[in-house]
């Protein structure tokens, strides 16, 4: 039985399968990585800069039809699915124009005598394994800075992207990636976790599930491999005493419903002061009731389906359980009546520690509200859970913002925003949400050796 196939979202219908990789071409991917990972890492800087900056240049020019496989594949409607394909291109042309001075040696200030730097240069062959809610943005972010320093890639991609993985390297091939440089696998778990075990293969970057960042973060420690996992999260968005209500609600709405909520730097829950609550929940609700499920192939349409009819099934149990235990359901909440995996956009309050939806991540369109009765009960609810990645506060006190910010136990905090990817911000969490950091100068160091060099 296949691992890859692209199934509509919007229909349900199977639209094309691939085989899976055999045991003897999984092999055959390692060994042509590994062989090209000799010429290319003593390949020109600029030459390798030059091969992200023409991959850039590329995913501009088939904007439209990159664009319509994700619509395809995952269901993302077309307008956003151009915005991913345009931040994609701007990682890569990212780290073509700015990488290369990141990657200059770092002269250090030592007590010895003689001159000592650090140089940074690659490590080998890395495995990438990649989810399906940003299928182009999130192998960019692995791979740019990592065929800049020299490293190869093997590429697992979701088994409901196949044709946009195969597009990818489509790409990268006509960008002038030499053979072997970057390769597609439609591999296994199994296949996995014996490229894992090679000694061949120097590192893994995971973006996905905490369970999937589990098993593959113990794999790698087992056989002493470099990862970096990038996992969920169940980002808070904090309205304090004073914020701009219209910015707020406007961020929140947004940041929460953006890509039918599949994301895992969405706010997924709401803390509301509640000097403020009645307001922010009437707008709130009225925002809310704009995002329309509709045809993902629409440039009007906002909402489009979820990418699986199992994650919606997910979903609507967690909203279940909530609502069967007391939650107030605001909006939405019934999984409507034909074809696709469409899901009303859905908000709920009076969300309890009993619940499912209070410490799970909800990775669809449903917004929890939560009123708090002070700053620092607003900080609690903010820290109570399991992830850390992203966060937003929202008030008209700067230097309390930045008092909140310094407690809240998260990778990245927004003032009077929402977290937004870009190529020079550096992305990443803490507790459950993962190890590791991307983009930025950052995404330079996670996968490089860095090399003192000492002269006499």
């Amino acid at each position: 039985m296949t691992t890859y196939a692209t199934v509509n979202p919007a229909t349900g219908n199977l639209e094309r399968e691939f085989a899976n990789f055999t045991d003897q071409q999984a092999q055959q991917s390692l060994a042509t990585a590994h062989e090209a990972y000799r010429r290319w890492r003593t390949t020109d800087l600029s030459q390798r800069a030059e091969v992200l900056a023409r991959t850039a240049e590329l995913y501009r020019r088939h904007a439209q039809e990159l664009a319509e496989l994700t619509t395809l594949e995952m269901g993302k409607p077309i307008a956003q699915a151009k915005g991913e394909v345009e931040l994609s291109a701007s990682i890569y042309e990212y780290y073509a124009t700015t990488g290369p001075k990141l990657l200059d040696d770092e002269t250090l200030d030592i007590a010895g005598t003689g001159r000592a730097v650090v140089r940074t240069t690659a490590i080998g062959v890395l495995l990438g394994i990649m989810p399906w809610n940003f299928p182009y943005y999130q192998v960019a972010r692995f791979v740019a800075p990592n065929l800049l320093l020299g490293n190869t890639i093997l590429l697992k991609h979701a088994g409901s992207c196949p044709q946009q993985a195969l597009r990818i390297a489509e790409i990268l091939d006509e960008a002038g990636a030499p053979h072997g440089v970057y390769q597609n696998t439609f591999v296994t778990t199994d296949q996995v976790a014996t490229m894992i075990a090679d000694p061949r293969l120097q590192g893994v970057s995971l973006t996905g599930s905490e369970k999937a960042g589990s098993a593959v973060g113990a794999l790698a420690g087992r056989h002493l491999k470099r990862c970096v996992l990038e996992l969920g999260g169940s980002d808070p968005l904090l309205v304090l005493p004073g914020a701009d209500l219209t910015r707020a609600v406007d961020a929140a709405v947004t940041g929460r419903f953006w890509n039918a909520g599949q994301a895992c730097t969405s706010s997924k829950r709401m803390i509301i002061d509640s000097s403020m609550w009645n307001d922010f929940l009437t707008s709130f609700v009225e925002k809310v009731e704009q995002w329309h499920p509709g045809d993902p192939m629409n440039e009007n349409t906002r909402l489009g389906p979820m990418a699986s009819i199992d994650a919606r099934a997910d979903l609507a149990a967690q909203v279940d359980d909530a609502v069967a235990k007391g939650a107030v359901l605001h909006l939405g909440g019934q999984i409507p009546d034909g074809p696709g995996a469409y899901y009303p956009a859905t908000v709920l309050s009076g969300v309890t520690p009993d619940m499912r939806a209070y410490h799970e991540e909800l990775f669809g369109p449903v917004a929890v509200l939560y009123k708090a009765d002070s700053v620092d009960e607003a900080i609690d609810l903010a820290n109570d859970s399991p992830y850390g990645l992203g966060s937003a506060i929202f008030t008209d006190n700067e230097q309390q913002a930045h008092a909140v910010a310094n407690r809240l136990d998260v990778g990245m905090v927004g003032i009077n925003t929402t977290i937004r990817s870009a190529p020079d911000l550096p992305f990443g969490g803490v507790k459950n949400s993962g190890i590791g950091r991307e983009l930025g100068r950052y995404g330079l160091d996670e996968f490089a050796n860095k090399k003192l060099v000492r002269i006499l």
